[in-house]
């Protein structure tokens, strides 16, 4: 029933679209074929609406050596419930989940929906082909990361068909490049917000069905904006009827707890050292890419997939066949992953939450890298954010916080995140973890912001940035919009836009991310004040962004910046102007300033602005 080349090509761990083969398919001649992996399984039937649930009537075969087993029934039929009950190894009878199940009930209820033949018609065939003409690292991306659930409300079930439109206007009128998904396969818990996934190949049905997410991504691309999903390789969830002990043994996880058990999460790590466990997930990175056109996976929880004693003491850890802490298996997989995904679709995004300094995250494997496009910089998220909290007048005791991510910036590609793992758990909302009085905390946001983008770096916000909520974000509630009735939040809304726009039209701050060259400092070493200073250059040295913050509540009139060449340059953004809810501190300046020839901070020319409190400052010249 099933081909020998497909069965071959799964137990060697080399199966790409493993979806075709497992799982349950609709036949052109009638009925429905299923199949599944349970090789250490005594006996294997599927129950559903075509059979009355009955265990007894509808008895699998394996097929052959491959641990597979397999049966045709000419009574089901797409739209049909079932799944499998499994006798396993241990002598225990487990009603199980379809491990490639590609729809599944609403949880809290858990059996697995036969789908019909894909028939969706796509409309995206420009975006595609524009998309991966063009490496990924090689354009700006500025991301909207998305809870979909609680973004906007919507009907029970419908969030793709009902949200895919607003949100894509939403996106697009703020000047970001994609969404980036919150994980959308299926999962029993809501309070894990999909991080803890049962069902790898379905997308969740608190949203939509499997058509209605690729309507959700069709439309995205109609509007030129690109779709990431979070993706969970990492762990999985002990509901005994999903993945965990699926045939009576240790099937997809180690059955040694110090590999096979993640202490923080209480959830079952992937066994990757095992062929089949390699096919299933290489199979799933490739499914969201060739079923869904996404243009990106965010790979979640790298690190702990990396270290075999990840969040473990001496003693609840085994080394590799090295002796070494690194998981090699974890590794050979990731590598692959991204090797296969990047030569069927060369301009998508595999993005790494990475939180170590584990070398070569974004070099290619044959260099000994792991082969991520992107890695999002955790450290830079760290020291950014514990800067801005700081009261300013401890700030000059940690300017290293804001000028130390430049000594490594360019090491790798990175993404600088700050991603929903920031405003949750009681970490509070970014505004509230601003210090001082209301003025002072909406000046310091406006100024992290428009610091975020000047960066060298590709962006990353948890959506409501643009809003300035005064609480932390919940899945239990949709974003705050009223908010934008009140000029503070809407000021804080009005920059994002303006930053967008700028950054899109100068490319000295999107062009050239990731370039150590397009980068020169002009001040790092002014703590005392808490001033900083720094110059982008864009492509060709065609046009130049001058940088200046002043982190303090104390003016400064008369500051004096470097630039390459005299003549005239123009006031592209500053955060204290009374449109985003400023002070208005050079309400009476032109927009524009004139640089004399007077050497300074090493460059031929400089010239002198005046500063205001708490706030970023852009400068733009196109050469002469």
């Amino acid at each position: 029933m099933l081909g020998a080349v497909d069965l071959h090509l799964f137990n060697e761990g080399t199966h790409r679209r493993l979806w075709e083969v497992l799982g349950a398919h609709c036949l052109p001649d009638g009925g429905v074929r299923f199949a599944v992996w349970a090789p250490g399984a005594r006996r294997v039937s599927v129950v559903g609406d075509f059979n009355g649930w009955d265990p007894d009537r509808s008895i699998m075969e394996v097929q052959g050596s491959s641990g597979v087993w397999a049966i045709h029934l000419s009574t089901a039929m797409a739209g049909h419930h079932y799944k499998f009950v499994v006798d396993g190894a241990d002598g225990n009878r487990r009603w199980k989940a379809d491990p490639l199940a590609r729809r599944s009930e609403l949880p809290p209820s858990d059996a697995s929906i036969v789908v019909a033949p894909n028939t969706f018609t796509w409309t995206d065939d420009a975006w595609l082909t524009e998309r991966d003409r063009m490496r990924a690292g090689q354009r700006p991306l500025r991301i909207y990361e998305v809870h979909l659930g609680s973004w906007r409300a919507s009907s029970p079930g419908r969030a793709f068909v009902e949200l895919a439109e607003p949100l894509a206007r939403h996106v697009s009128e703020l000047g970001f490049t994609h969404v980036e998904l919150m994980p959308v396969a299926e999962h029993p818990f809501g309070g894990s917000w999909g991080y803890q996934v049962s069902g790898y190949f379905a997308p969740t049905a608190r949203y939509g069905e499997p058509d209605d997410l690729r309507h959700f991504v069709d439309v995205l691309h109609a509007f030129g904006i690109g779709v990431i999903l979070d993706w969970v390789p990492a762990h999985f969830p002990k509901d005994d009827w999903a993945l965990a002990r699926f045939d009576g043994t240790a099937l997809y996880e180690h059955l040694d707890p110090r590999r096979g058990e993640h202490p923080d999460w209480g959830t079952y790590v992937f066994n990757y050292g095992r062929h089949e466990v390699c096919s299933f997930l290489v199979s799933n990175a490739h499914y969201w890419f060739d079923e869904f056109h996404v243009d990106g996976l965010r790979v979640d929880a790298v690190a702990s997939m990396l270290y075999l004693d990840y969040s473990r003491t001496d003693g609840q850890w085994l080394p590799n066949r090295l002796g070494g802490r690194e998981n090699l298996e974890a590794v050979s997989l990731l590598q692959h992953v991204n090797a296969t995904v990047l030569s069927e679709h060369p301009g998508v995004i595999m993005a790494a939450e990475e939180s170590t300094a584990w070398p070569g995250v974004t070099l290619p494997p044959d260099a000994g890298g792991l082969g991520f496009t992107h890695k999002w910089n955790m450290g830079w998220m760290n020291d950014t954010l514990a800067y801005f909290a700081r009261e300013p007048v401890h700030r000059r005791f940690h300017h290293h916080e804001l000028t130390f991510g430049l000594l490594y910036g360019f090491s790798e590609t990175f993404v600088l995140p700050l991603s929903h793992d920031e405003v949750v758990h009681g970490k509070g909302s970014l505004l509230t973890k601003m210090p001082g009085d209301e003025w002072q905390r909406f000046a310091n946001l406006r100024a992290l912001y428009a610091w975020m983008w000047a960066h060298p770096g590709d962006v990353l916000v948890f959506m409501g940035a643009e809003l300035a909520p005064w609480t932390e974000w919940s899945e239990t509630s949709t974003l705050a919009w009223d908010l934008l009735d009140q000029a503070p939040h809407a000021g804080v809304h009005g920059l994002v836009r303006r930053l967008s726009a700028v950054a899109a039209s100068w490319s000295a701050v999107s062009g050239r991310e990731h370039d150590a060259t397009a980068f020169t400092w002009l001040d790092a070493d002014d703590a005392e004040h808490s001033v900083f200073a720094f110059m982008r250059w864009g492509h060709d040295g065609a046009d130049v962004v001058v940088c200046v913050a002043n982190l303090t509540p104390v003016p400064r009139p008369g500051y004096t910046v470097g630039v390459p060449w005299s003549g005239a340059w123009e006031v592209l953004l500053d955060t204290d102007h009374t449109d985003w809810g400023g002070s208005g501190f050079r309400a009476d300046a032109a927009t524009w300033y004139d640089a004399g020839a007077n050497p300074w901070q090493g460059q031929p020319a400089s010239l002198v602005v005046d500063v205001a409190p708490l706030s970023v400052l852009w400068l733009g010249a196109r050469r002469p």
